[in-house]
C-alpha cells in the first residue's frame, strides 16, 4: 500500500499544484459569495476526482485478465506521449517576455458565480481539464496495475483525492478561517500562479510524461 501512494505521489502533486484550479479557487474567494461558492467549487473538484478514478478503476479491473498488464502499460505510455504532447503545446503558447499570460474566459465573470455554478466548475476542472483528467487515468492506472483488494484501492483513490485537492481545500479552508485576513496571501498566491503557469505546467507535464512511459515500458 505505502508503495502505491508513493507511485500516486508524482501525479497528485501534479494536480494540486495545477495552476488554473489555484487561480479559479481564489477568485471564487474573494467574491460576495466567497464561503458558500468556495465550499461548492472544492466539493465539485472533490468529487470529478473521486468519479474520474472510481470509473477508470472499475473498467480496468473489469478487463483485467491475460494481457492485462499490457494493456495497462500500453495505456500508461500512451499518456506519457500525451503529457509530452501537452507540454509542447503548452512551450509554443507561452507568454513571451513581456507578454502577459492570457486568461480563459470563464474567470472573467467567475467572482460572481452561484455556488451550483461553482460546484460544477470545480467539477469541470478536475474531471474535464484534459491535463488534469489525463493526470488522473495515470493515478487510477496505477492503482489498478497495483493488485490491492477493493479496500485498499478505496483507501489508495482517497489518499490521491486528498493530496490532489490540498490546494483548493487548503484555500478555502484558509480563507473559512482567517476570514478577509486570507484576501492578501491568497491574492499573492494567485498572480504569482497566473504569472508562471506555463512554467510550472511544462516542468509538471514532462517529468509525469517521462515517469509514465518510464513504467509504461516496465509494465510490458
Amino acid at each position: 500500500m505505502n508503495g502505491v501512494i508513493g507511485d500516486l505521489l508524482p501525479a497528485a502533486l501534479a494536480v494540486a499544484l495545477s495552476p488554473i484550479p489555484i487561480v479559479g479557487v481564489v477568485l471564487i474567494l474573494g467574491s460576495p459569495r466567497a464561503r458558500t461558492a468556495g465550499v461548492a467549487f472544492a466539493g465539485g473538484w472533490v468529487a470529478g476526482l473521486l468519479a474520474v478514478s472510481a470509473i477508470v478503476i472499475v473498467v480496468a479491473g473489469g478487463g483485467s485478465g491475460s494481457g492485462g498488464d499490457d494493456g495497462l502499460g500500453w495505456l500508461k505510455i500512451a499518456l506519457g506521449v500525451l503529457f509530452a504532447g501537452l507540454a509542447a503545446k503548452q512551450w509554443r503558447g507561452r507568454p513571451r517576455p513581456g507578454e502577459q499570460a492570457e486568461q480563459p474566459a470563464w474567470m472573467a465573470s467567475i467572482d460572481q458565480a452561484s455556488p451550483a455554478r461553482a460546484a460544477l466548475l470545480g467539477a469541470a476542472l478536475s474531471a474535464a481539464n484534459p491535463k488534469n483528467l489525463a493526470l488522473t487515468l495515470a493515478a487510477a492506472a496505477t492503482i489498478a496495475d497495483s493488485g490491492l483488494d477493493s479496500g485498499d484501492e478505496v483507501i489508495a483513490v482517497a489518499a490521491f483525492t486528498a493530496i490532489g485537492s490540498v490546494s483548493v481545500v487548503g484555500a478555502v479552508l484558509f480563507r473559512l478561517a482567517a476570514g478577509e485576513r486570507a484576501d492578501r496571501p491568497l491574492e499573492a498566491i494567485r498572480r504569482f500562479m497566473a504569472e508562471h503557469n506555463a512554467a510550472i505546467m511544462i516542468a509538471v507535464l514532462l517529468v509525469i510524461g517521462a515517469k509514465l512511459i518510464g513504467d509504461g515500458i516496465a509494465a510490458l
